[in-house]
C-alpha cells in the first residue's frame, strides 16, 4: 500500500501535460470563482478589493485601468490579478500533483481550502489589503471557501480529464 505522501516515479512525471492541464484549467476556472462571487459578494460594500490595494501599493493607478464592455465599467487591473492567481496556482498545483498524487485530496478540496488559509489568513492581511481572517465576517469566509472550493474543484476536474485520458491512450506529452 502506498502512503500518503508517496512520491510518483520520475520516469512516469508527465510535467508538459500537467501544465497544458493546469493552463487550461486555470483560465476556465477563473471564470468559476468570478461567478460565485456575483450571488455570494466575498466583502462588504464599504471595503476595498485585495487585488486593487494591492496594485495601488505597487505604484499602479487602478482607477485607470479600466475598459467598458455593454455599458459597464470593467477594471482589467484587478480582473487580471484575479486571472493570473488562477493560472499561477493551476499550474503550480498541477506539476505538484505529478509528484505527489495526495495533493489532489478531496479532487483539490484540500488545496483549496489551503490557499484560502495562506491567503486570507495570512498574506493580504500581513501586506494590510485585507482584515486579519478573525475579522472578517462570517458571509466573506463562507464566499472565499466555497469559491475556491468550487475553482479549485474545476482544476481538478481539468488535469483528471486531460491527464488521464492522455495516459489511458499511452499518447506521446512531455
Amino acid at each position: 500500500m502506498k502512503g500518503f505522501l508517496h512520491l510518483t516515479s520520475p520516469a512516469d512525471r508527465r510535467y508538459g501535460l500537467a501544465l497544458w492541464a493546469g493552463f487550461c484549467g486555470g483560465n476556465v476556472a477563473s471564470f468559476v470563482k468570478w461567478g460565485t462571487e456575483n450571488p455570494l459578494p466575498p466583502r462588504t460594500p464599504d471595503r476595498a478589493i485585495p487585488p486593487a490595494e494591492m496594485l495601488q501599493d505597487m505604484g499602479f493607478n487602478v482607477s485607470s485601468m479600466v475598459y467598458h464592455y455593454s455599458g459597464h465599467v470593467v477594471n482589467w487591473g484587478v480582473a487580471g490579478v484575479h486571472h493570473l492567481f488562477s493560472i499561477f496556482f493551476a499550474l503550480l498545483y498541477c506539476a505538484l500533483a505529478e509528484i505527489v498524487p495526495a495533493i489532489t485530496l478531496g479532487q483539490g478540496v484540500a488545496f483549496a481550502i489551503v490557499i484560502t488559509l495562506a491567503f486570507h489568513g495570512v498574506i493580504l492581511p500581513i501586506n494590510g489589503w485585507a482584515p486579519a481572517l478573525w475579522h472578517l465576517p462570517v458571509a466573506e469566509v463562507v464566499s472565499e471557501t466555497l469559491g475556491h472550493i468550487l475553482w479549485m474543484w474545476t482544476i481538478e476536474m481539468f488535469r483528471r480529464a486531460l491527464c488521464e485520458q492522455v495516459r489511458s491512450r499511452q499518447a506521446d506529452w512531455p
